[in-house]
Order: C-alpha cells, then structure tokens, then sequence
C-alpha cells in the first residue's frame, strides 16, 4: 500500500529520495530548489525543513496540489471518517434537524423577468456589486409583502437540500431593524448543500461578506466556533483547511476561533482585510489579493499573533 501511495506522492510532488523512513520532496509551498519537504509514507506525516510547513495528515497536501485523479486515488487507502465517532471530541449532541419553510411571499430574484415590485430589491444588490452569478448562486430574492416585506432573502440548505435557514435583511430604509431572522437556531452550516469539502473554506462573519469572499465562503453568522458547533463538527469531520476572515472588530472572537481549529489540528490561515470595515464592503478582487497573502497560522506563530492582534 504504501508503494501506492508514494506512487501518488511523486504524481503530486514531483520525484523524491529516500532517508531512512521519509522520502524527500521539493516543497510545493515555499518551491525551495532543494528536496527539503520530508514525508513518513506510512504514518502521513509531513515537514519542510526550510518553510516549517507541517501536518500530520498528507492527503492535506495532495487535496491542496493534486488534480481531481490524485486526490481520488488516495482516499481509495484511507477509511472514510466515521461522524458517530466524532461525538466523543465534543461536549454534546446536535442540535436535532430543524423543520424550516421560506416566507409565504418570497419571490426569486433569478428568474429572467422578475414583477415590478422587485425593481428595487435588484437595484439594491447592484449597488452592493452583486451580480447575476451571484444572485442565482446562492438563490436569492425577496419579499414585497407579509412578515418579511421590504428584504432581500439568501436561503441556506443543508447537504439534503432542505432549507436550514435563511438571512433576510431589508432593501427599504423604511423597515427596521435591518436583519429580521427566522426565529429558529443558527447552529448550522449555512449552505451546506454547496460547499465544496475537498476545497478549504472561508470563514466569514455574514452571508453578504460571504458572497464577496467566493462560493466556498461560509458565514458563521455572528456565532463562534465551540463544542456544540455543527459547522465545526464538519470542518473536523472532513479535515478542510480554513481560511479565516473575520471583521477587524471580531479580533478575539478571530482568536478564539482560530485556536479551535488549531486545537483540533486543522490547518488554518489569517486573511488580513486592513483597514476594510468588513469582507462585504470590498471589491471580490481586493478580496481575493488578501486571500492570496493570507498567513498560515500554527501552533508555533498563533502565540504571536495573539501579541500583534492585541496592540
């Protein structure tokens, strides 16, 4: 088996030499000229030698670097996680699943010819530099009438497809306050249905910094990550990298969440928004640049960081 799987490793990263129990590899992070990246083959453990990047799980490394063939060969010799075992690293059951149903008067905003009384609706998303894509993606629209008259509705579905909740937030200035939620839990994935697990994610605060972060964004919606969490159950239960990309004013919240990760030894990186107010006010391509130059955070730095973000 583990010829195999080295034979996926030199597909991913290109040849290696052997050192007693590891082979060396160039590193596909940092690109050094040397082979200074080490692999244990038979325990999954990684390090470079030159960046410090590190891990103890290499699919980690192949799900980031190798194609969809690689990434599908390798879970081929790897047990797939068990949930029902993930119980014993948190403090207590799930929530039981939610019955959730979309407001009587929704209308979507992703048909071609949408009535009059949606006019508005779309120009306000325009004016938020919200496009068509977008629209249709995350399957918006709104209501002109009854309890949630005057708001945009984003619906979230779970990986059934059932609806688990929904954002409303108004388009009028005449309807207060401006987020007016189904009065149901926010424990959830929001959107579940379409995130793409064998990617990372982005962590964000709320759906519309969500849309500008991309389509495997996932807002937590004002909460945090802790034991009782269904998103972080998730994010354990299929080992996906995380980047993190909070409000400048969430910087403990930020602190908090980033050392869950890390304590549950998922890979974690900090995306720097500057002097932004939120991911939602930027421009997708100022975004994507501060995803780009993001910093990978582990155990060794997060102690730093905690020094920098508290100045």
């Amino acid at each position: 088996m583990d010829s195999k799987k080295l034979k996926i490793l030199t597909s991913v990263l290109g040849a290696s030499y052997r050192s007693n129990d590891e082979h060396l590899f160039s590193c596909p992070y940092c690109k050094h000229h040397k082979r200074k990246f080490s692999v244990n083959v038979a325990k999954g453990y990684y390090k470079c030698w030159i960046c410090d990047t590190r891990g103890k799980n290499i699919y980690r490394v192949i799900r980031r670097f190798g194609n969809h063939h690689d990434k599908a060969a390798w879970r081929e010799f790897t047990d797939a996680v068990d949930f029902n075992k993930l119980e014993d690293l948190f403090a207590e059951e799930v929530e039981e699943k939610q019955v959730l149903e979309m407001p009587e008067n929704f209308v979507s905003l992703a048909n071609k010819d949408i009535p009059p009384t949606g006019f508005a609706a779309r120009n306000y998303l325009r004016k938020r530099g919200i496009d068509k894509k977008d629209i249709v993606w995350w399957k918006m629209g709104y209501c002109a009438s009854g309890e949630y008259e005057g708001r945009i509705i984003i619906p979230s579905f779970d990986e059934e497809g059932d609806l688990s909740y929904f954002v409303s937030r108004s388009y009028d200035k005449r309807f207060y306050p401006k987020y007016k939620n189904p009065p149901v839990s926010k424990n959830v994935v929001f959107n579940d249905l379409f995130v793409d697990w064998s990617s990372d994610i982005i962590l964000v605060e709320g759906v519309f910094d969500a849309i500008t972060a991309g389509r495997n964004a996932v807002p937590i919606l004002g909460s945090t990550l802790n034991q009782n969490s269904v998103l972080l159950r998730r994010i354990v239960k299929e080992d996906a990298g995380v980047y993190v990309a909070l409000d400048p004013d969430a910087k403990m919240k930020e602190l908090e969440i980033i050392k869950t990760l890390l304590d549950f030894d998922i890979e974690v990186w900090k995306v720097d928004i500057g002097d932004n107010e939120d991911v939602g006010t930027m421009k997708k391509e100022q975004f994507q640049k501060c995803l780009k130059n993001a910093t990978l955070i582990t155990p060794d730095n997060y102690l730093l960081l905690t020094l920098t973000m508290s100045l």
